[in-house]
């Protein structure tokens, strides 16, 4: 893995948010405030936009190069819950498919050297986006739609998925396209949607970052077709999964060729969330080189379902490791090493792959190309787990067996079900501590 290269603002000047007219009690001059900063510090060729003390109501920020975003101890920027306080739309992505959407709550759109940091909140209100967890028909028509747009090629600007009963919830932090990334010291607390999605970027760190997202979707972070990442030092309190790497979904993904490589996460504590490190379902790019090391899972429990009971697959929700794929995917998944990790009562296994997941999606895909991933290399070591149902749950793909996955000084106090529960898996080892 190269060295990342990592943002600096050393020797720029800061412009506070309060000298361009930032007011506590009025959203929408916050928000200009905000937005004549982020303008002046790029003008200046780089800056510090400086988030003061207090609570700040505002709507969209969308950064800019050799921009660093900075709330002070005791700062809370508090995003509006109006779906049409991220209008217009921009480009961005819905699970793997690229479309035009409700702005991320804070967007960067190939932009180089930018950060966020600091010591104060980020916070969502969550008022309409709640309303929005809910999938009735209009809304899986909308994705049925995108998905079939984007298999055909349409151009992205003929993707407009912002009308109305569409409901593609905006993501919390999106950088699209972006170098040289940071993020360090903040707290985020509520996500309409995935809380932190690094989307086709490199250099990326995450350090020192809580957050306490417990909604429908709000995955910790999400890199998706990024490469040279770093996460550490994080607190992660999820509704849905700490870190859920992905590289893009089917015929897009296979077009675009970026795999999602060289992430490293370690010394971070999962305090509630679905798995520790999910990879998919969205993979078809490719995944290669993961590596997991010293982070505890305090809760994987079966207790942490409110948004995924009725699910077809909810009985495997709380795995140290989780991959998920299907025979639509295509992609790989290689070299993903998880070591020096512990986790206390979990609901699935220690490592969990299936790869026959589909959801609602059954008929649907029916009509498009066969493409299986193809997975080898995974490698647990040094692990303690208190209880889980399984050890190792993989069910392969006959056609393309999962290859080369070892266990060793593994140590779990209580398997519910069986140990090992594997098919059309090639060079299995496990070794008991």
């Amino acid at each position: 893995m190269p060295a990342i290269s990592v943002p600096r603002f050393s020797r720029v000047k800061q412009f506070a948010i309060s000298e361009f007219g930032a007011d506590c009690a009025n959203q929408q001059k916050t928000s200009e405030a905000i937005t004549r900063a982020i303008d002046a510090a790029s003008d200046a060729g780089g800056g510090v936009v400086f988030v003061p003390e207090g609570i700040w109501p505002c709507t969209a920020i969308h950064l800019k190069s050799n921009v660093n975003l900075h709330l002070s101890k005791g700062a809370v920027l508090l995003f509006s819950e109006t779906p049409e306080d991220y209008l217009p739309g921009v480009k961005t992505s819905w699970e793997g498919m690229e479309c035009i959407n409700y702005s991320p709550l804070i967007y960067a759109y190939e932009c180089e050297n930018v950060a966020i940091t600091g010591e104060g909140t980020l916070q969502a209100k969550l008022d309409i986006w709640t309303s929005w967890y809910e999938r009735p028909k209009a809304h899986m028509k909308a994705i049925e739609s995108l998905y079939k747009m984007a298999a055909e090629a349409v151009p992205l600007q003929e993707r407009d998925m912002t009308y109305e009963g569409a409901n593609l919830r905006p993501h919390f932090i999106q950088f699209n396209r972006c170098r040289q990334v940071l993020v360090e010291g903040i707290s985020i607390k509520n996500s309409p949607f995935w809380v932190m999605h690094p989307y086709l970027c490199k250099d990326v760190i995450v350090r020192r970052v809580k957050i306490e997202a417990h909604g429908h979707n709000n995955d910790g972070v999400d890199p998706e077709m990024t490469q040279n990442m770093l996460i550490e030092d994080c607190v992660f309190d999820q509704g849905d999964d700490a870190i859920s790497v992905k590289a893009g979904r089917d015929s897009e993904a296979w077009k675009l060729n970026t795999p999602c490589k060289n992430i490293v996460m370690r010394n971070c504590t999962i305090k509630n969330g679905h798995h520790l490190l999910a990879i998919g379902s969205e993979l078809s790019g490719g995944i290669e080189n993961i590596f997991i090391e010293n982070c505890h899972f305090e809760n994987g429990s079966t207790a942490n379902r409110e948004y995924v009971e009725g699910t077809p697959d909810a009985d495997s929700f709380g795995n140290l490791v989780y991959l998920k794929t299907n025979a639509y995917r295509g992609g790989y998944v290689r070299n993903v090493y998880v070591h020096n990790c512990s986790a206390e009562k979990i609901g699935g296994s220690v490592i969990a792959i299936e790869t026959d997941v589909l959801y609602q999606w059954r008929e649907l895909m029916a009509a498009y190309e066969k493409r299986f991933t193809h997975i080898q290399g995974i490698d647990l070591y040094n692990i303690t787990v208190g209880e889980v149902s399984y050890i190792s749950k993989i069910d392969g793909n006959e056609l393309a067996p999962v290859n080369d996955v070892r266990l060793r000084n593994v140590d779990v106090g209580y398997v519910r079900e069986c140990e090992i529960d594997n098919r059309h898996v090639v060079n299995f080892e496990w070794e008991y501590r």
